[in-house]
C-alpha cells in the first residue's frame, strides 16, 4: 500500500505524475473530506486523505503511485458519500469504470508537430472513428488503429485534413460522440489516448492535418460523474459543474456547464488547450455553439458562454498560431468569426447558407424547380466579408442523418446509384470544390455512399472498386482545388464573380481568382438541366485559349455518363456578361466544366 508524504503541492489538476509518485488535485468546494483511492492503496478510502487548499480544491501526494494504475476520488459531504471518476482523468477504463493515471510525456512523438495547411488551402474529410473502417468484421466498433490503416486512401483521394467526430469518452461503445461523459479521457472503445496520438502522428506523416470535434454546449447526459459531483446542488440540478436554474436546459438534457464559474470555465478552456498541446491536434470544431451563447439556441443571452468561446479562440490564435478553430453555429452571424466588436473570433464556421440551397437545387425532382438565384447566393455568401471564414459542404454527419439522407439517396431514393443520383450529387461535389470557402466532404461521399449515417453501420469499402470513377472525379476536383497541376491557383483564392445566371436554361458560370491572370483565373460552368447545349455563348475574363481541366460528364467517372464532347475553347474579343471576351461552349446535361489558361 502506498503512503502519502509531505511535499510542496504540484501544479495542475487530476493525477499529476512526478518523480516518486503522483499528486492528486480535485475541485470539490462543498465536500467535508476527500481521499484518493486506487490500485496503489487497495481502494482504501482512509489510506490517502487529501488536504483542503482552502479555495475549494483538495490536494495530496501519494508516494509510489504510478502511471497505469486505476484511481477514483472518495468524497464525503454530510450524509452524502460517493466515489467519483476524476473530472480531469486523462484515461478511463470505460465511462462508468475508473480513471487511469496517464502521463502524456511518456508518448514518443518522434519529432512530430502540428502542421495545419493555410486555411485557404484546406480540404477537409469528416469522419467517424467507429464506422470509418473495421479491420475485424466481427468488431462492434472500429478504432484509431483501423483509421490509421486506411489513411493512405485519404492521401490518394487528395484531402489534406481529417475532421474527427468527438472522441472524448462517451456512454457505451456506440455513439456519434456528442454525449461526452469524461471530456479529458479518450474513448476507451476506440483505443484510448496513446492510440489516438499514434493516429495523429501517422496522419501528420502523410501530410494530413487532424481537426477534432469537441462538445462544450452540454455534457452527458448519461454516465456523468460530474452530476452533483460533491453532493451539492440547487433545484435538484447538476451541482458545481452546471447551471442550477433554467439556464441548465438544453435539447440534450439539463446539463449545460456553468460558464459563469471560473473553475468550470478553466475546466473547459484547459480541455481545449489539452487537445492542441498534448495530442498535437491541428484545429478544433466546437459543436452547436448557439447553445453556448444562448439558453434556447437563438440569441446572445449567455454572455459568459460567449466570452468563454472568445477566450478559447484568443488563446489558440496567441499560443497555437496557424491552427484553426471552427464553429458549428448555423445562424449566419458574422460575429461568430469576427474579431472586432467583441466577436467570438473563430477562424471559420459551418455555412448553412451554402448547404441548404445547394442541396435543394440538387434534389429537386424537376429542372424548373431549381433556383439558380439561390445557388448563386450560396456561392457568393461570406462571413465578415471573407469567404474563407466558412466551411462549405453538401454532406456532413448532420446532413446525412436526423431525417435526411445522403445526397444520392435524396435525389433518387429508388436508384441511389443511378444516372441522376450520380450526375447531380457530383455537381454538388464540384460546387463545394470550386466555390470560395473551406471545402469539406463526409466519409464515403467519394464512393457514392447511400442511405443515411448511423453509428453502427460501417462504410462499405467494396464500393471503392464499384465506384472507382466517382472517387476519381473527387480526386480530380480536389487536385484542381489545391492547384496541384499549377493551372488553377484561383480556386485557392477569394476572388469571385458569378457573371452568368440563366434560370431558363439552368446554366450558371462564375470566375475565380487569387491574383488573376493565366494559370490563376478559373472559369466554372454549371449545367443544372437535363439538356445538353452546343455553342452556348458565355462571357470570359480574357481572350485566348482556355483549356478544359475537367468535364464531369466523362465516362472515366461512370459508364452511365454521356462523355459529351466538351473541348478547349477560344475566347474572342467581344464582350458578354460584362466581361471583355466570350466563348462558345459545348456542355452535357447535369455537368460541370472547369477552364483555365496556361501560365
Amino acid at each position: 500500500m502506498s503512503e502519502q508524504v509531505n511535499q510542496s503541492p504540484l501544479p495542475g489538476m487530476g493525477a499529476i505524475v512526478a518523480e516518486g509518485g503522483v499528486g492528486f488535485r480535485v475541485w470539490a468546494p462543498h465536500a467535508d473530506s476527500v481521499s484518493v483511492i486506487g490500485d496503489f492503496n487497495d481502494w482504501d478510502g482512509d489510506a490517502n486523505p487529501l488536504d483542503s487548499e482552502d479555495n475549494g480544491y483538495w490536494y495530496g501526494f501519494v508516494d509510489g503511485a504510478r502511471t497505469g494504475q486505476g484511481y477514483k476520488f472518495h468524497l464525503v459531504n454530510g450524509d452524502f458519500e460517493a466515489d467519483r471518476i476524476d473530472p480531469y482523468a486523462q484515461a478511463v477504463t470505460n465511462s462508468v469504470g475508473h480513471g487511469i493515471i496517464h502521463d502524456h510525456s511518456q508518448f514518443d512523438w518522434e519529432g512530430d508537430s502540428a502542421n495545419c495547411p493555410p486555411h485557404h488551402e484546406l480540404v477537409i474529410y469528416e469522419m467517424h472513428v467507429g464506422t470509418f473502417f473495421r479491420e475485424d468484421s466481427q468488431e462492434e466498433v472500429g478504432g484509431f488503429d483501423d483509421v490509421a490503416s486506411h489513411l493512405d486512401h485519404l492521401v490518394g483521394l487528395g484531402v489534406n485534413a481529417i475532421q474527427v467526430m468527438p472522441v472524448a469518452e462517451f456512454a457505451g461503445d456506440l455513439s456519434w460522440g456528442y454525449n461526452p461523459a469524461h471530456i479529458y479521457a479518450v474513448e476507451s472503445a476506440y483505443g484510448g489516448p496513446d492510440a489516438f496520438k499514434d493516429l495523429v502522428k501517422q496522419a501528420h506523416r502523410r501530410g494530413l492535418a487532424v481537426i477534432l470535434d469537441v462538445v462544450y454546449n452540454h455534457f452527458g447526459p448519461s454516465d456523468l460523474d460530474l452530476w452533483q459531483f460533491d453532493g451539492w446542488s440547487e433545484n435538484d440540478k447538476g451541482g458545481i459543474y452546471f447551471y442550477n436554474d433554467h439556464r441548465s436546459a438544453t435539447p440534450w438534457g439539463d446539463t449545460r456547464p456553468d460558464y459563469g464559474r471560473e473553475e468550470v470555465r478553466r475546466f473547459i478552456h484547459d480541455n481545449a488547450m489539452m487537445w492542441l498541446r498534448d495530442y498535437h491536434i491541428d484545429g478544433l470544431r466546437l459543436d452547436m455553439t448557439p447553445y453556448m451563447r444562448s439558453v434556447d439556441g437563438s440569441g446572445f443571452d449567455l454572455d459568459e458562454g460567449w466570452s468563454l468561446m472568445r477566450w478559447i479562440t484568443e488563446t489558440v490564435r496567441n499560443d497555437f498560431p496557424g491552427r484553426i478553430t471552427i464553429a458549428e453555429d448555423l445562424h449566419g452571424h458574422d460575429r461568430v468569426v469576427g474579431l472586432e466588436d467583441w466577436g467570438a473570433g473563430f477562424h471559420a464556421q459551418w455555412d448553412a447558407e451554402f448547404v441548404h440551397p445547394v442541396r435543394e437545387a440538387l434534389t429537386a425532382m424537376r429542372d424548373e424547380h431549381r433556383s439558380l438565384a439561390e445557388v448563386r447566393a450560396a456561392i457568393e455568401h461570406t462571413y465578415d466579408g471573407d469567404p474563407i471564414r466558412r466551411v462549405i459542404y453538401t454532406e456532413s454527419h448532420d446532413e446525412v442523418a436526423n431525417g435526411s439522407a445522403r445526397v444520392p439517396h435524396e435525389i433518387d431514393e429508388v436508384d441511389s446509384e443511378g444516372y441522376h443520383a450520380k450526375k447531380r450529387s457530383t455537381i454538388g461535389g464540384a460546387l463545394v470544390m470550386t466555390s470560395p470557402g473551406i471545402p469539406m466532404i463526409f466519409q464515403g461521399q467519394e464512393v457514392l455512399e447511400g442511405g443515411w449515417f448511423t453509428d453502427d453501420d460501417p462504410l462499405d469499402w467494396e464500393r471503392n472498386a464499384r465506384f472507382r470513377g466517382i472517387e476519381l472525379l473527387y480526386r480530380n476536383l480536389i487536385d484542381l482545388r489545391l492547384n496541384r497541376s499549377g493551372h488553377t491557383r484561383g480556386l485557392t483564392g477569394r476572388g469571385l464573380n458569378v457573371f452568368h445566371v440563366n434560370d431558363d436554361d439552368n446554366v450558371l458560370g462564375f470566375h475565380r481568382w487569387f491574383d488573376g491572370g493565366p494559370g490563376d483565373d478559373v472559369v466554372v460552368v454549371v449545367n443544372l438541366s437535363n439538356n445538353s447545349y452546343e455553342g452556348y455563348r458565355m462571357g470570359m475574363p480574357a481572350e485566348g485559349l482556355w483549356k478544359l481541366r475537367l468535364n464531369s460528364d466523362a465516362k472515366a467517372y461512370s459508364p452511365l455518363f454521356g462523355d459529351f464532347d466538351s473541348f478547349d475553347v477560344t475566347a474572342f474579343h467581344e464582350e458578354d456578361d460584362d466581361l471583355p471576351a466570350h466563348a462558345n461552349i459545348d456542355i452535357g446535361p447535369y455537368t460541370v466544366l472547369i477552364y483555365s489558361q496556361e501560365a
